[in-house]
């Protein structure tokens, strides 16, 4: 392969990104012939096909997908070379890509915005998704840094806690048992509960919690696609809810939910910087995750009281 460049890798990320030879043109600002023989003298080269030429577009193989792979490992490398240099040249530079999962966007924004202020020569780019798009992220080396409250075992990761994440059982001001206390497991078992989907992390946290009651997990409640959802059904009386004390101290305050007085609630948690471990740390993201350690507990949403009725914070 000594004849291989970046300009085939380009190509052929082009490729699989807009599914066709003219799409793919267009993106590089080349003429689709040029692309064409690009990914000829590419296949040549190895000799195997990367692409099946389909009715849909091209589909990539298993060595296109390879190439793939390469490429965006190359590109990362790429990166980091710049923030490297930049390093030595002693600026404060860099960019970085901070992936969370959705129940953190309660506070990473703040959390951003307070990095940027003290590094505004480091550029940030913020995604937000469930556990499984932030997971297929990392995976992809689409982000850099993951903040998320329970650690992948999908890839290989670094994980550093900064923060406590105390997950709670919330239900609107007029439910029985909203002035209840110490509520048992079993009591609280027998409720409709509204639920994240499979995988998200608080969904697992509370699948454990239940794990010792027969059955109970086998019909856990309704799904429902984000917090913000769920807690507007809770509100609306559709049910109650397993979720992060982060996302709902708000609406207690308010006065629109309350939190539970559950026995072995709240569960306590942490949040995590995540990265991965098969890969070098960049400048940018050592610089973040020494922020986040000497920092990233003070922007997490301050809870104070979230039971009213007998005045204690989550966690006394």
């Amino acid at each position: 392969m000594r004849n291989l460049t970046l300009k085939h890798l380009r190509a052929v990320q082009a490729i699989v990104s807009g599914g066709k030879i003219v799409n793919a043109a267009n993106a590089l600002g080349l003429s689709p012939p040029a692309v064409t023989i690009q990914l000829r003298q590419l296949e040549e080269e190895i000799g195997l096909a990367l692409f099946d030429r389909t009715t849909d577009g091209m589909r990539p193989t298993a060595a296109g997908l390879a190439f793939v792979e390469t490429a965006r490992v190359i590109d990362e490398r790429l990166r980091m070379l710049e923030d490297q240099v930049d390093a030595i040249k002693g600026l404060r530079a860099g960019s970085l890509r901070l992936g969370v999962v959705s129940t953190a966007k309660y506070f990473a924004p703040r959390l951003m915005a307070a990095f940027m202020k003290e590094y505004p020569d480091i550029d940030m780019r913020l995604l937000i998704g469930n556990r499984a798009e932030t997971i297929a992220n990392l995976k992809n080396h689409d982000v850099d840094v993951v903040l998320m409250g329970r650690p992948t075992k999908d890839v290989p990761v670094r994980a550093s806690a900064f923060g406590d994440h105390p997950l709670v059982i919330v239900a609107p001001p007029d439910h029985p048992l909203a002035t209840v206390r110490d509520i048992s497991k079993e009591r609280i078992a027998e409720e409709d509960f509204l639920i994240r989907e499979p995988g998200s992390g608080t969904r697992i946290s509370l699948e454990i919690f239940f794990s010792e009651i027969p059955g109970r997990i086998d019909d856990l409640g309704v799904e429902m696609g984000s917090n913000e959802t769920i807690k507007q059904a809770v509100m609306a009386g559709l049910g109650i809810a397993f979720i992060s004390a982060h996302t709902i101290a708000a609406e207690v305050e308010w006065g629109r939910l309350v939190v539970l007085d559950v026995a072995g609630m709240p569960i306590r948690r942490q949040w995590f910087g995540v990265m991965r471990a098969d890969r070098a740390v960049s400048p940018a993201m050592q610089t973040f995750h020494d922020f986040l350690m000497r920092k990233g507990a003070m922007y997490l949403p301050l809870l104070g009281k979230l039971y009213p009725e007998t005045g204690r914070a989550v966690g006394q």
